[in-house]
């Protein structure tokens, strides 16, 4: 018996895409992206904001890259994603089409459409590839879960109202993520 064969895209696929139409690309999977609405909007503008203003008073050589913005994370044609917020330290992974490896951090906040991309593909993904720190932030259950790859506190769960250390900064910048 045949068995009907899935499609495999590739990130040519992806950039032959209709202009304002956003996908990502999981294995050669494609998985369409809907609009963010607006709480999810506010929390990546205050989180962005936070990072940069940190990063910019530090003088740091990170940088940091709200969505879109094209993530490769692998050295196929295969994985293209483009989360809510990348930071990216090792600018030499940077260029004008966006990063290619793993940023140091990545934070994905969850909408209805995403929450198992988030909290399953992604997070497999991410590890795998060699993210440092991967924050999944939940507006609906006003969590954030943060996971620390290379550290013996895998993963820790904070309240919105909770002020989080940022791992990659040895906890130098606590954030409290603010949602009124």
């Amino acid at each position: 018996m045949a068995f009907a064969q899935k499609k495999q895209y590739t990130i040519d696929d992806i950039y032959a895409l209709p202009d304002g139409v956003r996908a990502e690309l999981i294995d050669g999977e494609m998985y369409m992206m809907a609009p963010p609405g607006r709480t999810h909007q506010q929390i990546s503008m205050f989180l962005s904001s936070k990072i940069y203003q940190y990063v910019s008073n530090k003088n740091g050589d990170c940088e940091v890259f709200p969505a879109p913005f094209a993530v490769f994370l692998n050295n196929d044609d295969k994985i293209y994603v483009e989360p809510d917020i990348s930071v990216i330290c090792d600018t030499s992974k940077l260029d004008e089409k966006g990063c290619h490896g793993a940023p140091d951090w990545v934070i994905e906040i969850v909408s209805p459409s995403s929450r198992s991309m988030d909290y399953l593909k992604k997070l497999v993904k991410y590890q795998a590839a060699g993210v440092r720190e991967y924050w999944i932030v939940d507006s609906m259950r006003k969590l954030v879960t943060v996971y620390r790859f290379n550290t013996e506190e895998y993963s820790i769960q904070y309240a919105f109202t909770d002020e989080i250390p940022v791992g990659i900064y040895d906890g130098d910048l606590t954030i409290r993520i603010k949602t009124e």
